[in-house]
């Protein structure tokens, strides 16, 4: 069997497949062993027929691999299998979401160029751009998610990338990611959309306007909580300067996660059916206790940006966030009477789990940066995993309704 032949073509029968299809079959290339799962391929390096062939494939001229730092035939897989998914037409697999973020500003930015951030963003980038992209004297401002005012006023002739989550870790906002793209156009701006909460299951924000898409592949793509991992995906013009940054840097994703995360995406529309399910449920739960101040998920329909949600995502989400009546000392009640409910910060595990946001994921944050972010010493964050949803809600009812 000629199987170069054969993988072309059962790739290219992949076309027009659905979502579902492309999430299971996307990628693949079988060896001459015929296997049916995708094989890993755990080699530092590659043989080369001949040093000619060494020459042509290290320089460029010819396609193959060259050393697993950044070509891998497990992780080229990932990276076709996911770029499908988006809607994109290549990928770069990293070795965790905050590398995807840094392979992307690294890539892009240079010392006088001007960055815009929904203020509302995971903690630890915001941590990266004001620690360490500050001191090479890259300008950056911080603007309201919601306000697309906001974001037109600060952009500046220096201004290349504009940046956000949505909906935002852990408040649940939804931005207007056309409204925004057409000013990163108008601006000759990138335009990165951090797709983590929403996966391509839920959001494609590339057919939406965005430039560039991240993903910390930790989170719903695995889906088990055994894999660290991220990826971002565009067009090959955007996506070969950040593979240029992994050759370089060498942030780049294992044989084995990369197979893993593949496993992961073979479930995830199924699992993110399941997942928004229990988090819609639970979050109606959660409005109407009578211990219970605020609830974030943009899948109620009292949330600001539900409308929004139902225009540009498929799915709600599983992740919610609510405040507890108090403050710090409460909010620690509830989380310290979960039983079954694992502590941790982790998101889009089948687990589920919860966290104090404000001394966890935006604990590294100054008190002036959580207010801005809108994280209360009341906030909790749940990502709702796929146990009965009366089991979670149970959980959580112990510390509750002992407040």
């Amino acid at each position: 069997m000629d199987f170069s032949e054969f993988n072309d073509r059962y790739q290219s029968d992949l076309d027009d497949c659905a979502f579902e299809t492309l999430a299971v079959r996307a990628g693949q290339v079988r060896t001459h062993e015929c296997e049916h799962s995708e094989a890993i391929f755990p080699t530092s390096s590659y043989v080369f027929n001949s040093a000619a062939e060494a020459a042509a494939r290290f320089g460029g001229e010819s396609a193959g691999n060259v050393y697993s730092r950044y070509t891998n035939p497990t992780v080229r897989t990932f990276e076709q299998r996911l770029a499908a998914l988006e809607d994109g037409e290549a990928c770069a697999a990293t070795s965790s979401g905050m590398a995807a973020i840094y392979a992307v500003v690294i890539a892009n930015l240079k010392a006088g160029d001007h960055l815009l951030c929904s203020a509302s963003v995971f903690g630890s980038t915001i941590v990266l751009f004001e620690k360490y992209l500050r001191k090479f004297n890259i300008d950056i401002d911080y603007v309201d998610l919601l306000d697309l005012n906001d974001w037109k006023s600060k952009v500046r002739p220096t201004t290349k990338m504009l940046f956000l989550e949505s909906p935002s870790n852990p408040l649940n906002d939804v931005a207007d990611l056309a409204g925004i793209a057409a000013i990163a156009k108008a601006a000759g701006a990138l335009f990165v959309v951090d797709n983590c909460f929403c996966t391509p299951a839920g959001q494609q924000p590339l057919k939406l306007g965005a430039d560039l898409v991240v993903h910390s592949a930790t989170k719903y793509i695995d889906g088990q909580g055994r894999c660290v991992g991220g990826a971002v995906v565009g067009s090959k013009a955007l996506i070969e300067p950040i593979i240029g940054v992994l050759r370089s840097a060498g942030p780049t994703m294992s044989p084995f996660n990369a197979w893993v995360f593949l496993k992961g995406l073979e479930t995830l529309a199924l699992r993110m059916r399941v997942h928004s399910e229990n988090a819609l449920e639970l979050a109606q739960w959660l409005a109407q206790h009578p211990k219970v101040a605020t609830v974030n998920y943009c899948g109620l329909t009292d949330h600001p940006g539900h409308e929004l949600a139902k225009r540009q995502q498929r799915l709600f989400g599983g992740v919610l966030s609510f405040e507890v009546k108090g403050g710090r000392e409460e909010a620690w009640k509830v989380v310290d009477a979960t039983r079954m409910i694992s502590i941790t910060a982790n998101l889009g595990d089948a687990k589920t789990t919860i966290t104090h946001p404000g001394t966890t994921t935006h604990g590294r944050l100054s008190e002036d940066e959580r207010k801005k972010a809108g994280i209360s010493q009341a906030l909790l964050r749940v990502a709702v995993g796929l146990e009965h949803i009366d089991d979670i809600k149970r959980d959580l009812a112990r510390g509750l309704d002992a407040l």
